[in-house]
Parts: C-alpha cells; sequence; structure tokens
C-alpha cells in the first residue's frame, strides 16, 4: 500500500497522555481503530465509541494483537447509536456518569458513500449520523470539556474527521430541513455529493464552534482533519462492489494510505505536542496528513453559511425535542 509512515513518529510528535480521557467514535474499524490505537499506546483512557459491544471488543481484541505498548493506557466500550440523535445524548450523558473530565474528543465515525436514505425522523441519515448526532453528542459533553479546559496545564481538543471531498459541494445551502434533506439527485454525482454536503458541514461547524470558544475565552482547540485517501474497510468493501472491483481494489490500494496511516492525522491533532505549543496557529483550522494546515475550501470559510448550519441544527433539534 502506499504511505508515508516514516513522517510517522508516535514517540516525537504526540504528548504523554497518562492521566488524560479520549473519546473516539466509530473506534471499532478502520481509521477509527487506529486513532484510538495511537492515544492509547500513548497512555490515555480511550473510550471506544461504536454501537456494537461484540465488534468494540473486536476491535480491543485487534488492538491488543498489533501491541499497545508497554506504557498503555485504557480501551472502554461506549455505547452509542448515531443514527438516533436521541441514542446520542443519551450515550453522552452515559459518559458524563462516569468520569469528570473529557480532554479530547474525536468525531470521526461516518456514513461514506452509500444509497440515499432517511431515518425513522424522515431526515437525511448521512445528515444525521455525519453532522446533527455528532453535534448533539459533542453539545452533550461540552460542560464536563470546559470543566476540564480549566484545570492547570489542560491541553482540551475536538477533532472532527472530515474529508478533501467538502471541497465538492455544488452550491451549498443550510437554511432549513429541505436543504438537510438533499438528495442532490438532480447532480451527476448524488452519492458523492450527499457525503460531500456532510463532510463540508463538519468543517464549517468546527469553524463556528471555535468561534464561539474564543468569543467566551473558552480554551478548547477545535480543528478538522481529512485523514487522507484511505485504504478503510469501508472503502475496500465499497470498491469491491463496483465492476472489476477485485482490480479496482488493487488500483487504489497503490495510491491509498493504509488505515493505521489514516488514523495518525486525526491522532496528531488530538495529541501534539505541536497544537499544544503553537494553539494559536491550529484553533478552528483544517489538517492533511499528517499534520499539515491547508486552506480549507471557499465555501467552507464562509462565516455566514457556518452560522446558517449552526442554526438550523440547533433549531432541528429544538423542533425534535432532542436537546
Amino acid at each position: 500500500m502506499g504511505s508515508a509512515t516514516s513522517n510517522i513518529s508516535p514517540e516525537r510528535d504526540l504528548l504523554d497522555l497518562h492521566g488524560r480521557v479520549a473519546i473516539v467514535t466509530g473506534a471499532n474499524s478502520g481509521i477509527g481503530l487506529y486513532i484510538a490505537l495511537h492515544l492509547v499506546r500513548r497512555g490515555a483512557k480511550v473510550y471506544l465509541a461504536a454501537r456494537s459491544e461484540e465488534k468494540a471488543e473486536h476491535a480491543i481484541g485487534r488492538m491488543e494483537q498489533e501491541g499497545m505498548g508497554e506504557h498503555k493506557g485504557e480501551l472502554v466500550w461506549l455505547p452509542i447509536d448515531l443514527t438516533d440523535p436521541h441514542k446520542a445524548k443519551a450515550a453522552a450523558e452515559w459518559f458524563v456518569k462516569r468520569e469528570s473530565r473529557l480532554d479530547i474528543l474525536v468525531n470521526n465515525a461516518a456514513k461514506i458513500l452509500s444509497e440515499y436514505g432517511r431515518t425513522a425522523d424522515d431526515i437525511s441519515d448521512s445528515m444525521v449520523i455525519n453532522h446533527i448526532s455528532p453535534f448533539l453528542f459533542t453539545k452533550t459533553l461540552l460542560p464536563v470539556m470546559k470543566k476540564t479546559a480549566l484545570e492547570p496545564g489542560s491541553d482540551v481538543r475536538i477533532v472532527n474527521v472530515a474529508s478533501i471531498a467538502h471541497r465538492w459541494v455544488p452550491n451549498p445551502r443550510y437554511d432549513s430541513l429541505e436543504a438537510f434533506n438533499n438528495d442532490f439527485s438532480t447532480t451527476y454525482k448524488p452519492k458523492t455529493n450527499v457525503y460531500a454536503y456532510t463532510k463540508l458541514a463538519n468543517v464549517l461547524w468546527t469553524a463556528e464552534l471555535q468561534r464561539r470558544f474564543d468569543a467566551e475565552k473558552t480554551p478548547i482547540t477545535a480543528m478538522s482533519v481529512h485523514p487522507g485517501n484511505v485504504m478503510s474497510e469501508g472503502n475496500v468493501k465499497l470498491f469491491t462492489s463496483l465492476a472489476f472491483g477485485r482490480l479496482v481494489n488493487w488500483g487504489f490500494s497503490l495510491f491509498f494510505i493504509s488505515p493505521h496511516d489514516g488514523g495518525y492525522t486525526p491522532a496528531w491533532a488530538a495529541a501534539s505536542r505541536q497544537v499544544f505549543e503553537e494553539r494559536d496557529k491550529y484553533r478552528g483550522k483544517y489538517l492533511v496528513p499528517y499534520g499539515v494546515l491547508e486552506e480549507a475550501s471557499e465555501d467552507a470559510r464562509r462565516e455566514d453559511l457556518a452560522k446558517e448550519l449552526w442554526d438550523t441544527t440547533e433549531g432541528i433539534l429544538k423542533d425534535f425535542n432532542w436537546l
């Protein structure tokens, strides 16, 4: 597989995380599993947020086989279901009953390219899983994160895993539930555009979240991350479903990076020394492999669009009594 592993050095780049608590959503496979592995190897207590206890335990077994190091932290399953915002909020409430601190939150779980669908509440399932539920999950966790951020020597971070796809959305709007439910069926690549629309939301939301932290002088650093083009389990499944799937998988594997390497940029954003030493440089920014600052798309830099997204999301949460 294509890789730039020589650029990856957790011992050099990542802080000692003993005593720190982290949550990684979608940590039972793919990029999320390796984000969690990078963090637990540095000593963090990592909550693997996933729907299935069986899959979470399997993921823990995989990490143990790969080796967590002699200074490893701890892995704990956190039950969550992002297909239902009410359950996402319940997962956050479950966590705050058990922990008095949260230093790192990595919102990684996502629905990738697939058929357009609606939830039981008749909302685009891609927008629910990739934006609305993570938004509410994070909002519910913010009190404990803000409390942690006020402690001496704190370094609290939120990392939202986005994608280069955020650049591909045609004429984005986030001003209504109707806009959130756009299936892009009149466009050339509707599946890609639905996914890209949610990933643009991730970048916009991160920037707006940071602006609000800065306005209230809350010392939390929020960043969005493109993890790279990764041969994740989800992508392998997607490519295999295409015509000449085995050949497609082989071709992409020559240029895509491994899940281990794909998990590194989110882990770097979550725990690097450089972000700790230069927080002002990274607040609200967009990163690409491996920890490189890159300017997000023109739409992703629009404060009016970010505020529109925030206000509509809050309105939907209220309308459906999810707050």
